[in-house]
């Protein structure tokens, strides 16, 4: 019966990850998966969210389904990290917002909502972009394109970036990483942002901000400083985030889509549409995580915990930011890595070839992704200044 099915060829980085735990040397180093890590290498249980869990086991709360949209507590508490307490958008109800699998669960319902009510509108990614990005909207039947971004020489290709935007059909899907580029770390600056806005009114497209790593760039607040531009200019978008990385919680999947509408009764419309979508697919989203999150950012106390946590993640990665930068042009003198410096978030695109970071992996045991990126909180003070002979080596 199932003889004619082909082999998965599976994911590269979960692979890569597998092979690393797989590797008996005792020096390895894991800088491929895009998880926090403490310098011991674990991911670290928040004290907000280790007494939210006690709180609801003290509770003995029942565990029935949740609506299709989810938890009306988690969805409030996400909208108004987006767009901050009180904002004309949550106050005039025009935002419609689902609980979702992770931010992945949020792409991909946002993805099977544009298909169904924009058949005719293709995506552009970022070039380049997460990997999951293309196999989420292909898998929704989306034709996917790109736009030129990063530019090997540091920063991004702006210009050309806006020259292949204005080309674009009216409600055309525009793929942007709200904050902490994955996988490169470079962000429009916000001068870009404002420059950005007026092209998309003009040519009538669809913005879909990705939002994973809020409070990794600058600060929850500041990260969240491209949703709120557009919110503010009155352009209709999706934005999809998650607070899975940021509150350590992986494997709760604790995402949510929001789509901005011009008014509440679209907003009601889209969210009965991309309640159908949920219902086509999972029903209704996992209670626990939402709840944690629910219970640490309705709390001031815990809420003020986690913001300590996450500034201290946020801090810890600009240091081992400077201290491979500083590693780097100690030992090899006269080369740039500026961009260590610059780029934002647990990602640095390191510009290595296919070939180095094959070296790197086999003559090394340093695990980076194919494309170069490096997570920088995989390093620690045990490990950077091998991580930068070994990269030295490899030139």
């Amino acid at each position: 019966m199932f003889q004619h099915i082909e082999a998965f060829a599976g994911d590269a980085i979960v692979a890569l990850n597998e092979a690393f735990h797989r590797d008996l040397r005792p020096h390895k180093v894991n800088l491929s998966i895009g998880i926090y890590c403490d310098e011991q290498g674990q991911v670290p249980a928040q004290h907000a969210v280790c007494e939210a869990e006690q709180y609801l086991a003290a509770a003995r709360q029942p565990k029935p389904y949740l609506p299709m949209e989810g938890s009306a507590r988690f969805r409030n508490a996400m909208q108004e990290l987006l767009f901050g307490a009180g904002h004309a958008v949550l106050v005039q109800g025009r935002v419609a917002t689902v609980q979702t699998v992770g931010s992945s669960g949020a792409l991909k319902a946002g993805a099977e909502f544009l298909r169904q009510w924009f058949p005719s509108s293709g995506v552009w990614l970022s070039d380049p972009t997460w990997d999951n990005h293309r196999s989420l909207f292909e898998s929704a039947g989306i034709v996917v394109r790109t736009y030129p971004y990063y530019d090997p020489a540091g920063g991004v290709r702006f210009d050309a970036m806006l020259a292949a935007l204005r080309e674009l059909p009216p409600r055309s899907v525009v793929l942007l990483h709200a904050c902490c580029h994955n996988p490169t770390g470079v962000d429009l600056t916000h001068a870009q942002w404002l420059e950005l806005i007026p092209l998309i009114q003009d040519r009538q497209l669809i913005p879909f901000l990705d939002l994973a790593y809020q409070g990794f760039g600058e600060g929850i607040e500041e990260d969240a400083f491209s949703v709120r531009l557009l919110a503010q200019a009155g352009i209709p978008f999706l934005v999809a985030n998650t607070l899975s990385k940021s509150m350590g919680l992986y494997g709760e999947r604790c995402g949510a889509l929001s789509v901005v509408c011009a008014d509440d009764r679209q907003a009601e419309r889209v969210l009965g549409q991309i309640k159908f979508t949920v219902r086509q697919n999972y029903f209704s989203p996992p209670a626990h995580g939402g709840q944690i999150v629910a219970h640490v950012l309705g709390d001031p106390a815990l809420r003020a915990s986690w913001v300590r946590d996450l500034t201290g993640m946020r801090e810890r990665i600009r240091s081992l930011r400077r201290q491979l930068h500083t590693a780097l042009g100690r030992k090899w003198a006269g080369s740039d890595f500026a961009y260590l410096l610059s780029q934002r978030g647990m990602f640095s695109y390191t510009n290595l070839s296919a070939e180095q970071v094959r070296r790197l992996r086999e003559e090394h045991a340093i695990y980076l992704v194919k494309s170069g990126r490096l997570c920088i909180s995989g390093l620690n003070a045990g490990n950077v200044e091998r991580v930068a002979d070994a990269i030295v080596a490899v030139q």
